[in-house]
């Protein structure tokens, strides 16, 4: 009885083997890091959500929504697979990031874009709905400034005469990035176009003259909606995932218009330049929404792990497909045009492996 149990075990162990010898090898889980931009994180983390719940269960990517500079900076220091930043790294813009990348990897750094975006003034004025504010440029470069300081302000009601008896006699609370920012970099870069007495200079940090600063988008929105009397600025993705309330502004034609995706594409339409890094500080078009800018993803040329590599490089191109793009959209963001996604592709398909890699 003994012996015929034994048997009966070692032939069970024994068919156990077998089938778990015949069965497929289950994928291994890759890893995926990136870090930076709070402007590219709801769309960057809604994509990759999407990829590795409908495309790919085994590919995970986890993005930090740290802010332009620190990703930058994880980038440079190879601890995360890519960056994200709406400040590009070249000779004149992020120069000292530049500098060091170079110098560390031998090569450029290779930086895409994947979508634009758009920049809001939101604002918290009591008895005054979204869209009602009117802010011309004079009104806008005063309050950044610190040149205009109350609500009640004559060239304000000037401005906004339907509004002349609602507007509050409040102080103005200028709320601005603390951390290294895309957003700042940006909307930096309009204000240095457009307004004559902006002192700060362009960049991810600048010298701010007046404000409060907050941590990353999702901070200045907060700040916003605490804060009676406060505006500042904000992607237009945190603008409506927020529900805040943000004005009309006048733009270079000297029209007043409201953020929309077709006035922030229309406003982006450019060539791409050789190294994708298109700033258009102050569109020119008639119907041109005025802040607007790219996100890039900032990529290695060289990664040592062949499967890494090739599955970050399939979401990536996921993104720009009808799948990704549809994504975009939903969330207010501006899609890349065609010519600029086959060129993507194309710099995509040339990064290499290397096991010696640095990182």
């Amino acid at each position: 009885m003994r012996s015929l149990l034994s048997a009966s075990v070692s032939s069970i162990a024994a068919l156990a083997v077998g089938a778990l010898a015949l069965a497929p090898a289950q994928a291994q889980t890759v890893q995926i890091s990136g870090a930076g931009a709070t402007f590219a994180a709801p769309l960057l983390q809604r994509w990759f959500d999407a990829y590795n719940r409908t495309v790919d269960p085994n590919v995970q990517v986890s993005y930090q929504s740290v802010g332009s500079g620190a990703g930058l900076e994880q980038y440079i220091n190879g601890t995360v697979d890519f960056g994200a930043s709406e400040g590009p790294m070249t000779e004149k813009y992020n120069a000292s990031r530049y500098k060091s990348f170079k110098e560390k990897y031998g090569y450029e750094p290779l930086q895409l874009p994947l979508a634009g975006g758009a920049i809001e003034f939101a604002y918290n004025l009591p008895g005054i709905g979204d869209k009602e504010l009117v802010l011309k440029r004079e009104t806008y470069c005063g309050i950044v400034t610190g040149e205009i300081t109350r609500w009640d302000d004559i060239r304000i009601k000037a401005q906004n005469p339907n509004l002349a008896s609602r507007l509050p006699a409040l102080d103005i609370t200028w709320v601005h990035r603390s951390d290294g920012s895309g957003t700042t970099f940006v909307f930096s870069n309009h204000i240095n176009a457009a307004c004559p007495n902006w002192k700060g200079g362009v960049g991810t940090t600048v010298e701010w003259p007046v404000g409060i600063g907050a941590q990353g988008n999702e901070g200045v929105a907060a700040t916003i909606k605490q804060e009676q009397g406060a505006i500042g600025y904000v992607n237009q993705s945190f603008a409506k995932l927020e529900q805040l309330t943000t004005a009309r502004i006048e733009n270079k034609a000297g029209k007043i218009v409201e953020f929309s995706p077709e006035r922030a594409t229309s406003a982006l339409n450019a060539p791409l330049p050789e190294n994708f890094a298109l700033l258009v500080p102050d569109p020119e078009g008639p119907d041109d929404y005025p802040i607007v800018g790219l996100f890039w993803v900032m990529l290695y040329r060289e990664y040592p792990d062949e499967q890494k590599l090739k599955k970050l490089v399939e979401a990536i191109k996921w993104t720009q497909g009808p799948e990704g793009q549809a994504i975009t959209k939903e969330l207010d963001y501006i899609p890349m045009p065609e010519p600029a996604i086959q060129r993507i592709f194309a710099e995509l398909d040339k990064i290499k492996v290397n096991p010696n890699a640095k990182r």
